[in-house]
């Protein structure tokens, strides 16, 4: 059986220096979710289409804050209307600056002065999400196997 991947790298980048990665496996396609908080920018214009196999790199400042998330059994059509059936943020397929629906598994980033993260599991999960933390780099895996990650 082939490695399905769905992962995102998402990438903090201080020293300018970038890398890219792909990890585990999820048996469908997902949709991503971010949301930003303050007025940071959003990351991958507030969601994108993930497929089996895929990763995607994204540049966030120093200072960049929010949530990330996949949505899942999404629908949408050639003008970006629809909906997902887990963690769906709006009618469109970019969340436009609206937060996952419960169920939803979260990764939560502040950064700053003192950088932290964690994955949230308030709003119910819908996922297995695992984040990695390469120095000022994380890696954020949709489905991911077991290992090192943390959920």
């Amino acid at each position: 059986m082939a490695n399905l991947s769905s992962a995102l790298f998402f990438m903090f980048i201080t020293s300018g220096v970038a890398a890219s990665a792909t990890e585990d496996s999820c048996p469908s396609t997902v949709w991503q979710g971010t949301l930003a908080r303050k007025d940071d920018y959003n990351l991958g214009e507030e969601g994108f289409q993930l497929n089996p196999g895929a990763s995607v790199q994204l540049t966030a400042s120093s200072e960049w804050s929010g949530h990330i998330w996949a949505r899942t059994g999404c629908n949408f059509d050639s003008s970006g209307h629809g909906n997902c059936v887990t963690g769906d943020c709006g009618v469109v397929s970019t969340c436009s600056g609206s937060g996952g629906d419960s169920p939803v598994t979260m990764a939560e980033f502040t950064h700053g002065e003192k950088d932290s993260y964690d994955v949230r599991l308030v709003d119910g999960t819908n996922v297995k999400l695992g984040v990695k933390s390469h120095g000022d780099n994380y890696l954020i895996t949709f489905c991911p196997a077991t290992g090192n990650f943390r959920w």
